[in-house]
């Protein structure tokens, strides 16, 4: 245990001091991780009804899912909106907060909290909005409105991000590559960009994960064949407990786990 007497920082703090910090941490990591534990056993079970734990382990719902023809439509158009929405937030996210952060004026700061809102006011209220405008010029159902709506929630996040890796960044460098005769988008594209990518990866990652877990603004502007599988899971819930869901839920973390990990490898990678 001498580990507890070392410094946790550069500061004296010792582990010992920290302890309770570590705990209070380990149980609430432990409140997070129980509802998965739990859901992914279920996904394998072979009964009508969600059952933990399984009496017989089973493909059963795994095969379900990927045989029907309606799960796979919701899915396709999820990953379809998704993607559509990642490549629209990301460049909107990353153009509007070096945009922000360059000017450094009063007023971008009121624009910065302004387009932040999405993700402060609550998402029924954006649902709403969204359906009344959506009814009216015709987007309700749409690929296309299902991609605005999304891109709304996204773009602050990527802001967030973007921001955050600027304040790191000397943007003197881009100074002199501008007074060597650059212009400011060749001098962004060549000296920022690039040294910011890590952020921007993590942004498009994080909005392709926003869309494709949002439930409230899909259930109220899509529906038909432009469903997404978070509606039809909720539709399941809803209407009768279907244990494909459990299946569902568990590739979906499993995707989620899977991007945080790729988006950590490639952090791992560009600090080598």
């Amino acid at each position: 245990m001498n580990w507890l007497s070392k410094p946790a920082s550069d500061t004296q703090i010792t582990h010992s001091n920290r302890l309770w910090l570590y705990l209070l941490a380990a149980v609430i990591m432990l409140l997070l991780v129980i509802p998965t534990f739990i859901v992914v056993p279920m996904s394998f079970s072979d009964a009508q009804y969600l059952e933990f734990p399984p009496e017989k382990w089973s493909l059963r719902w795994y095969q379900e899912y990927f045989g029907s023809v309606k799960w796979m439509r919701a899915t396709s158009t999820s990953l379809k909106v998704g993607l559509l929405t990642m490549l629209v937030a990301t460049p909107l996210g990353t153009m509007a907060a070096y945009a922000l952060f360059v000017s450094g004026h009063r007023i971008a700061r009121a624009l910065f909290v302004v387009l932040i809102t999405p993700m402060i006011v609550p998402v029924i209220l954006i649902a709403i909005g969204a359906f009344y405008v959506y009814g009216r010029t015709g987007l309700n159902n749409s690929i296309i409105g299902l991609v605005l709506a999304h891109t709304a929630m996204a773009t602050p996040l990527v802001m967030i991000v973007i921001t955050a890796s600027l304040r790191s960044y000397d943007l003197n460098q881009e100074l002199v590559a501008r007074s060597l005769g650059a212009n400011r988008f060749t001098a962004f594209m060549s000296i920022t960009l690039p040294q910011i990518k890590f952020s921007v990866i993590t942004a498009a990652l994080l909005s392709f994960l926003t869309s494709f877990d949002e439930v409230i603004i899909s259930i109220f502007v899509s529906g038909g064949v432009n469903a997404t599988l978070t509606k039809h899971m909720f539709a399941a819930l809803r209407d009768y407990i279907d244990p494909t869901i459990a299946a569902i839920s568990t590739i979906m973390v499993f995707i989620s786990t899977l991007l945080l990990l790729i988006v950590q490898w490639i952090g791992s990678r560009q600090k080598s």
